[in-house]
């Protein structure tokens, strides 16, 4: 009886072993980092092999790029799912009494050479949602560049102290809390109680940008949050993080992406100086005096973004629809290639 029992476990290790190789060779076009064109929005995944298994990070429009729950092979297309637990129902007090747990799917194959995916989102109603979009492989990130070699053009300043010429309102179906206030931009998204939730908007620059220097002034009240975005693409983090620990969603961090090596930002309330340099995907950050991200490569873009293609200009955004903030001194120097 054991030696049937080993023989049969043989043949079965011996059948599954072409399997294995062709699950192999079928995922190596999807290894790498890929920029995913979303409907309205920006996403970015990146595929590993590590140690005989598969591995996925997904950043999904906003919010931040995070390991997804699993990923794996069907045919010649890729699976990857992501779970969320989403509360259905509260009781008087708010706490949750219904929370049910939702996957959604990512299904990723190639036509024509052309990366395809679509989201399937299960509904509370028990259907589902299919969401169709376009992926293209990212490059891998150049050599750091040599800051002292850069050879920058004429400062522009941003702010007239007047008024928003120069600038616009990124997205035309949502309200502007942006004005000129004694010569300081200051964005107040206030919300009325009692009354339905307004949607506030980005502010951003009318011209775009390449590769750049930029300098400016920001004070955060007090549990604040905004975000300064170069190219609309990637988003240095502007929030009231004084006193807290280490964290990728910190003040001055590349949100979600890159952690400041130290903590240098100000108490809230207070004008806090900004010296932020992106040159060939790769970004430094000086916060208060203190380089907290030093030439450190960028490896996609961030939640939010206004698109996932890094090789195109774009504007400078200030985000507008966290919390009160406010700007000023805003001063980029275009660097010549």
């Amino acid at each position: 009886m054991l030696r049937k029992i080993t023989l049969i476990g043989a043949m079965m290790m011996m059948l599954s072993i072409p399997n294995v190789s062709k699950a192999i060779d079928s995922v190596k076009p999807f290894l790498g980092r890929w920029a995913l064109f979303l409907p309205g929005g920006a996403g970015w995944l990146e595929v590993k092999q590590m140690d005989g298994y598969l591995d996925a990070s997904l950043l999904w429009y906003g919010g931040s790029v995070e390991p997804v729950n699993s990923v794996y092979m069907e045919g010649q297309t890729l699976v990857v799912t992501r779970t969320r637990n989403i509360v259905r129902t509260t009781d008087a007090a708010g706490a949750a009494t219904r929370t049910h747990v939702v996957n959604t799917q990512f299904r990723f194959s190639f036509f024509a050479d052309q990366l395809v995916g679509e989201e399937i989102s299960p509904e509370k109603d028990g259907s589902c949602t299919t969401m169709r979009f376009t992926g293209k492989k990212i490059p891998d990130v150049p050599a750091a560049p040599d800051l002292s070699k850069l050879v920058y053009g004429k400062p522009v300043k941003l702010l007239n102290g007047k008024d928003l010429a120069g600038w616009k309102l990124l997205e035309a179906n949502k309200v502007s809390g942006w004005s000129i206030v004694d010569g300081v931009l200051v964005n107040d998204p206030a919300q009325k109680e009692g009354q339905p939730h307004i949607q506030y908007g980005n502010l951003c620059t009318v011209d775009k940008y390449e590769d750049f220097n930029l300098k400016l002034q920001v004070n955060v009240p007090a549990g604040s949050n905004s975000g300064v975005y170069l190219r609309g693409i990637y988003e240095i983090q502007v929030i009231d993080s004084y006193g807290q620990k280490l964290d990728p969603h910190n003040m001055g961090a590349l949100y979600s992406r890159i952690t400041p090596s130290e903590s240098a930002e100000k108490a809230a309330g207070v004008w806090q100086d900004m010296d932020i340099t992106l040159c060939d995907r790769h970004v430094t950050v000086i916060l208060n005096g203190k380089t907290i991200i030093d030439n450190q490569p960028v490896l996609g873009c961030t939640g939010g973004a206004i698109t996932p293609d890094e090789f195109i200009t774009g504007p400078l955004y200030l985000q507008g629809d966290h919390g009160k903030v406010l700007y000023r001194n805003i001063e980029i120097r275009p660097i010549v290639k």
